[in-house]
């Protein structure tokens, strides 16, 4: 182990990153003017007058997010097509010229109202790219940006999220902008410090597809230059050729790793987002009404991204009538049964776990079964194998374990297996690289009362804050 492997396993995250990280699921909803005409992007020229949702209703979206256990909801404020679903004083199109409401409504304040009286976090998508704004392309138009920042974050209560995307085409006027990235983050960080800004943003990371592609290996501390990756006009999405959101850019599967990071000057806490639709398209489209990915799909994400040391963000897209679709809103409920199912008895709970070494007492192997995000097992300082047996009390079914780094310590576990005792013999069940927030493995139903838990590489020391073991069917102890 060297000095400077020891310095990159320091690298936490920060407050407002963790808080993020632990919603874990959350709600894209894509809504606006391109609902009602069919098209995943319009052309700035959309006359206000059609967009009126016949039956809106903000509640339904919470309680579908909620039925899935969703944790969040980000809102597509402004796509763009430069319409905006809340009154604003800097432009004339927006919904106070559309027949919704006779033009009185506000459809961000009662989405936001609807998240806090159900308990979702809420958040904002804005978009840069404003294909009907005349000021686009000039610096008067970064001034109004900023003034839309200003209103939505002022306006309508605490915002987890501003989500930004680098899509970067021409205007009205046939020029394209040069975004004020710095001056943006200043707003957001003065008025809502809390919030986490995404993608374009400083705090969390795209996983570089819109597939739903996730890595085998998804390191939270990476160099500092993927921050502008997304930035980048030549980079940034310009066309609406459906191509965009089927990329997995495999050159970029391995960015944590010690060879990755070994010749990097700067390197930072950057963790990833992983997001998609349930649907082919982001807005809705009557002709996707059966093309619902299937439970069995949305699992696996569910799986790899949560389950990954990512955050799972889907899209919902409401239809003309302002409410999540039926099919839509029954896969939701249906995920949300599933999950709820598999992990709603921990078969480590009253289980005794004893490891080789200990840092101290207040570090010991029981503290990742005690229940708690702020307690862990570590070993002492500099020791980066370790092995940990754990003692259901009685021989228990199994084929799903939860596992959680302390990650307020930072990220070190690289390389990991499971092991269970049968007859006498320790035998292999299931293994992995990365832990980081949180690893879901799932493998072969196995029954055993022995668990053991090898961790062959990490950084500097590891840590263990959570040890759970589960089985699919929701069996009890």
């Amino acid at each position: 182990m060297t000095e400077r492997i020891k310095q990159v396993a320091q690298i936490a995250p920060s407050a407002r990153q963790l808080a993020w990280q632990e919603l874990e699921f959350y709600s894209f909803i894509h809504f606006g003017v391109n609902t009602f005409t069919d098209k995943e992007w319009g052309l700035g020229d959309e006359e206000p007058s059609i967009f009126n949702p016949s039956d809106f209703d903000a509640k339904q979206w919470v309680e579908v997010c909620k039925s899935a256990g969703m944790k969040g909801l980000i809102l597509t404020c402004k796509h763009h097509d430069g319409f905006c679903l809340w009154p604003s004083s800097h432009t004339d199109h927006s919904v106070k010229n559309s027949p919704w409401k006779d033009g009185a409504g506000d459809m961000v304040r009662e989405v936001a109202d609807a998240c806090r009286e159900g308990g979702l976090a809420f958040g904002v998508y804005l978009s840069p790219w404003d294909r009907h704004d005349q000021r686009y392309g000039t610096e008067e138009y970064n001034d109004y940006f900023k003034d839309q920042l200003r209103e939505l974050l002022t306006a309508y209560g605490d915002v987890f999220c501003v989500w930004f995307d680098g899509a970067c085409g021409e205007g009205p006027n046939g020029l394209k902008q040069v975004y004020d990235w710095d001056g943006y983050y200043e707003v957001i960080r003065e008025l809502q410090p809390n919030a986490v800004i995404s993608v374009c943003g400083p705090d969390v990371r795209w996983c570089g597809n819109e597939a739903g592609h996730t890595r085998d290996s998804e390191w939270s501390v990476v160099p500092e230059e993927l921050q502008d990756c997304e930035k980048i006009q030549e980079e940034s999405q310009h066309v609406d050729d459906g191509e965009f959101s089927k990329r997995s850019n495999s050159r970029d599967e391995n960015l944590g790793s010690r060879e990755a990071i070994k010749n990097k000057e700067k390197l930072i806490w950057y963790p990833a987002e992983v997001n998609t639709s349930i649907r082919p398209g982001w807005f809705y489209h009557s002709a996707e009404d059966d093309k619902v990915r299937s439970l069995e799909a949305l699992l696996d994400i569910y799986y790899k991204s949560v389950g990954g040391n990512s955050t799972f963000l889907l899209n919902l897209p409401p239809d003309q009538r302002g409410l999540i679709h039926e099919n839509d809103a029954c896969r939701m409920a249906e995920l949300g049964q599933v999950i709820r199912t598999v992990f709603q008895h921990n078969l480590a709970s009253g289980a005794v776990a004893i490891a080789e070494e200990s840092l101290d007492e207040e570090h010991n192997a029981m503290r990742m079964l005690d229940g708690s995000k702020d307690t862990y097992w570590c070993p002492l300082e500099g020791t980066e194998q370790a092995v940990i047996d754990i003692d259901l009390g009685t021989t228990q079914t199994f084929d799903t374990i939860v596992l959680q780094e302390h990650i307020r310590s930072g990220q070190r576990i690289e390389k990991l297996r499971i092991e269970v005792l049968e007859d006498g013999v320790w035998k292999r069940a299931a293994g992995c690289t990365i832990v980081g927030y949180k690893r879901i493995l799932t493998f072969a139903e196995t029954t055993a009362r022995q668990i053991r838990l090898v961790i062959e590489e990490s950084r500097w020391c590891p840590t263990i804050s959570t040890f759970e073991v589960y089985s699919s069917t929701g069996q009890k102890r």
